[in-house]
């Protein structure tokens, strides 16, 4: 950091200039072509980003999931390249640097420098001050049907122009963390792909194998979950759960034990981004959104944990915009049921293998994890400016 101390001394050793976003920055949102006119989604070469396009490929972004056709784009203006689109409804903090000449749907509020600054900055820098205008914008949102934010205080967002060559030391400062988790997320995601072949295999079986169901081996404890609406809900310190992990926090609990949960609705029943399948312990509150299920032993919960998340079960799923496992499909999933010497086998083999890939306290997540705060604790000292008093 000595370079960029070094620097900040000689060039603004009094401090940096702040203006408001708005002086700096065009700001425009995107918005969706008619869905009504198919010519509008056929044959499309404009990248037309999404927030699906930052979950799904990152935050430096050169190309699109979706295109659309030339002839979608409003008067011809495409948003120009190096803009930052910062989500501004609906999902609310997050943003990406886009590469190219795009577009973008509306929840995104995208910036670009106005003529007289184009020169005064690093659009790198700007999109590691970016992570700063987040957090502002995480904390000043309004609701109606869905949230949003603030955007009168959003243009008055003080943006610091520090002497470009401090930009541009930061920005190599900053890129080095990112690679080094880019390195860290390759390997990471190696070792998930690996995972993923092990526990295929193993729990692939000969034709001799006893099949059960669900319903066979656990007891179906769903009568016991009461949802609780946000509003009703008592701040506390046991997990509340829903289909895909804990939702909240609360101050009672209806649940003491070790359980296998198994998502009922959501997208991701079908979308597997995350697990259908997961093991909770202690005192804890479920709600309708995930079943719960109980058995004997460790080893049966985590092996029928493990194969659920392995096969494919839309074959088991109903409804289209709200895809649904219900109760009776569930129970007469099919589970291979090797021996118990077997399946603590596999559930060992498997739960070392899963510690690696995806415990939070071991191994690369732990690595990840402590290299990302790492980054981030640099980044927001680095960008601590002091303003200019005039």
């Amino acid at each position: 950091m000595s370079k960029i101390d070094d620097l900040i001394a000689t060039l603004c050793p009094n401090g940096v200039e702040f203006q408001p976003l708005s002086e700096i920055f065009e700001t425009r949102n995107g918005y969706t072509p008619s869905k009504a006119n198919a010519s509008n989604w056929i044959d499309g070469t404009i990248p037309w980003f999404r927030m699906e396009d930052i979950r799904e490929n990152g935050l430096v972004l050169d190309d699109a999931i979706q295109r659309i056709p030339e002839s979608a784009v409003k008067g011809g203006r495409l948003f120009p390249a190096n803009s930052i689109i910062v989500a501004t409804s609906a999902t609310i903090g997050e943003h990406a640097l886009v590469t190219v000449p795009f577009m973008s749907n509306q929840r995104f509020t995208v910036l670009w420098p106005k003529p007289d600054y184009s020169t005064l900055l690093d659009m790198k820098f700007v999109f590691y001050y970016c992570f700063i205008l987040d957090d502002w914008c995480r904390k000043n949102t309004t609701t109606s049907s869905f949230s949003s934010v603030d955007m009168s205080g959003f243009k008055r967002f003080r943006f610091p122009i520090p002497p470009i060559d401090i930009q541009r030391e930061i920005v190599r400062t900053l890129d080095q963390f990112s690679l080094l988790e880019t390195e860290l997320e390759t390997e990471l995601d190696a070792r998930k792909r690996q995972y993923i072949h092990y526990r295929d295999s193993l729990l692939t079986f000969e034709s001799g194998t006893q099949w059960v169901t669900i319903a066979e081996v656990s007891t179906n404890l769903d009568s016991k979950r009461r949802p609780v609406t946000r509003s009703a809900r008592d701040a506390g310190i046991y997990p509340y759960y829903g289909a895909s992990g804990v939702v909240d926090r609360v101050s009672d609990y209806i649940f003491d034990g070790d359980y296998l949960l198994v998502s009922e609705d959501g997208a991701n029943l079908l979308a597997r981004s995350t697990p259908i399948a997961f093991s909770i312990s202690g005192k804890t509150w479920v709600n309708n959104h995930a079943h719960v299920l109980e058995f004997p032993t460790y080893a049966e919960r985590r092996f029928v944990e493990f194969y659920l998340n392995s096969i494919d079960l839309s074959s088991y799923v109903t409804g289209g915009a709200q895809p649904k496992l219900n109760q009776a499909n569930l129970n007469r999933i099919p589970i291979p049921w090797p021996d118990r010497a077997q399946k603590e086998r596999i559930v060992s083999i498997l739960d070392n293998f899963d510690a690696l890939v995806n415990s939070p306290s071991f191994g690369l997540p732990a690595e990840l994890a402590a290299r990302r705060q790492q980054h981030e604790y640099y980044r927001d000292r680095l960008m601590a400016f002091e303003e200019t008093s005039s």
